[in-house]
């Protein structure tokens, strides 16, 4: 078909066909098992799609929620119709300016108004999305921008002179500018211009860029406005996002991933949820980087089908600004991580507040330590909702029930569950023979399902080693319980090996977390002469006078021996990425870096 956006020709889908995995004796013993702990009402399997398209979903949308308010972002509201009115003119300046059905639109926004028109305006326009941290270094983004061949991008102005310095070597023809008063009210107005200038010239955080090629994004819509816009018939087989991933682990790579694998994660959830909200619009807190497949799937998307209303937080690292917000706010959801979660819990007025209305709290993005949720249920009276994605898919693949009725009551999945396959997705787990394993059994986790990507933008041998038999291999390590209850035990790479055996990262944190005196942990395997491993955490402190010692009596008390942590470092923070996930590659780096440079002296 001719507006199907296709793969460049150097990395054709037929390329990057599964791998056979070694023949099975016969499938394991977890297969379905789960059905019979679905919540009442939850199907097993999700229907055809109504939609077509996300296009044909976001027009569907917000035609019904017309009146009601999507997004607040620095106390100024957009209405569903607002937003659709801005994401069809953006479509129609992308169209006007030569953007063809499959091109690659990078955008390289925080969480603002911005973001979502230039999203479903893309998308509108037959575009593919490539979602862009606007924190990225000029190597970073020149990585991508080559990688996913993007030929426009949207971007903030604080971070124009990145793009500038990124430039060289990229296809981008197209560049559209905006700053975070542009879209707060209709047109630039008083409150707009104030906080543009207040950006630029009083906290001087625009730094100067030339970019003499670029459009502001006011000047884009306002030529939108004025042209007719043509409506692209995107199909469900279409790419809709390359979402990278991987950058922690290697070279970030870019996941294709189509309207028909977003919209079925979509329908998963939804299926999963049920009737269980009002009629009335739900407001969802978003601290989360709706850039990342986090965020976006669950609050940019899955929340536009209930007439959500998001609160968009730009930075959550910044809490003094984010309850600032929420003095001016109330919220019956919130989706978050452990460490933002953690960082909520440790501020008073946060604590204070008045929970009576908060509905459903999710996490997901990197494992929910014990001592953080029972703090969380502690304040809130709520408990938090776990469950398991990746970014290959779209991201969900697993959930615990959410009761939302009984949320003050005992829950009813296991401790430490990342809840049940949702609907329509297999899961298995395997060994390290290629064979699978049975109930209570540790393996790697192996998925099937609609929301599973098509492969690797441009990679078809790297799309070939995730795939097996037609089963996504994860890397991470989990079991299932004889109720189809998921538990991750950790990533595969992340694995320490003390003595022959095997210590998973999770287990020590979860441990060192309980500890009054801790604030944040990470635990990695650096090198030992006798052991081949031994066990080293890294300690943000709550309690100044926590001491090392100290620490490891603690872990002494609920680890076996060759689990206890060897070494303490104390530090006044650990690196994490956007979303809040603590980055255990970086500190190994600088650990592998200390012992070189000790060995050549």
């Amino acid at each position: 078909m001719s507006d199907t956006p296709q793969p460049d020709p150097a990395s054709p889908v037929a390329a990057c066909a599964p791998e056979a995995a070694p023949p099975q004796a016969a499938p394991p013993n977890t297969d379905g098992i789960w059905y019979a702990s679905y919540p009442p009402g939850v199907p097993r399997e999700i229907p055809a799609s109504q939609y077509a398209s996300l296009t044909h979903y976001f027009d569907d949308c917000t035609a019904r929620f017309s009146e009601r308010v999507a997004y607040v972002s620095a106390g100024s509201p957009m209405t569903y119709a607002a937003l659709a009115r801005k994401a069809t003119a953006f479509a129609s300046w992308l169209q006007g300016a030569g953007v063809q059905p499959g091109e690659r639109v990078a955008i390289m926004l925080p969480n603002t108004l911005q973001y979502p028109v230039a999203l479903f305006g893309a998308l509108k326009a037959g575009a593919v999305i490539v979602n862009v941290n606007p924190l990225y270094t000029v190597r970073e983004l020149e990585h991508q921008l080559q990688d996913s061949g993007a030929q426009t991008i949207v971007v903030f102005e604080n971070f124009a002179a990145t793009l500038e310095a990124a430039l060289p070597g990229t296809q981008v023809q197209r560049i559209v500018v905006t700053a975070l008063g542009d879209l707060l009210g209709e047109g630039l107005n008083l409150k707009g211009r104030f906080v543009n200038v207040m950006l630029r010239h009083v906290k001087k955080m625009v730094p100067p860029y030339h970019l003499p090629r670029a459009v502001r994004l006011l000047d884009a819509l306002a030529q939108g406005a004025r042209a007719p816009h043509a409506p692209v018939a995107t199909h469900a087989d279409d790419l809709a996002f390359l979402q990278y991933t991987g950058g922690t682990t290697g070279v970030a790579k870019g996941a294709m991933l189509t309207h028909g694998n977003v919209l079925a994660n979509v329908q998963q959830a939804k299926a999963w949820i049920g009737n269980q909200f009002d009629a009335n619009a739900e407001t969802v807190l978003t601290p989360l980087p709706l850039y990342h497949i986090y965020s976006l799937t669950i609050n940019a998307l899955i929340f536009l089908a209930l007439g959500g209303r998001n609160i968009l937080i730009a930075n959550p690292r910044d809490m003094k600004r984010v309850m600032k917000v929420l003095e001016h706010e109330t919220f019956s959801c919130i989706s978050a991580v452990n460490t933002l979660y953690s960082a909520l819990l440790d501020n008073a007025a946060f604590r204070q507040r008045d929970f009576s209305g908060l509905k459903l709290a999710m996490a997901g993005g990197m494992a929910m330590q014990k001592a953080v949720a029972d703090r969380f249920r502690a304040v809130t009276g709520k408990p938090v909702v776990e469950g398991y994605g990746l970014t290959e898919c779209s991201p969900i693949v697993s959930m615990n029930p959410v009761d939302i009725a009984h949320a003050e009551g005992d829950e009813a999945h296991p401790e430490g569950s990342i809840g049940l396959p949702a609907p329509s997705t297999q899961v298995r787990f395997r060994r390290d023979d290629g064979t699978w394993a049975g109930i209570g059994e540790a393996g790697e986790l192996c998925v099937k399902g609609p929301q599973v990507m098509k492969g690797y933008w441009n990679r078809p041998d790297e799309t070939a080693e995730v795939f097996a038999d037609g089963w996504l291999t994860t890397g991470d390590i989990g079991m299932m319980d004889a109720r189809g209850y998921i538990r991750l035990v950790d990533r595969k790479k992340d694995m320490i090996l003390v003595s022959g055996f095997n210590v998973y990262p999770n287990e020590i944190e979860d441990v060192v977390a309980m500890h009054p005196g801790v604030r944040e942990v990470a635990a990695i395997g650096v090198p030992d002469p006798v052991q081949g491993e031994r066990v080293k955490v890294f300690i943000v402190k709550r309690d100044p006078a926590l001491t090392e010692a100290a620490l490891i009596q603690f872990c002494r008390q609920q680890l076996t021996g060759y689990k206890v942590p060897r070494i303490v470092e104390f530090r006044e923070s650990l690196p994490q990425s956007t979303i809040g996930k603590i980055l255990r590659r970086q500190l190994r780096d600088e650990e592998i870096a200390k012992a070189a440079k000790k060995s050549q002296t």
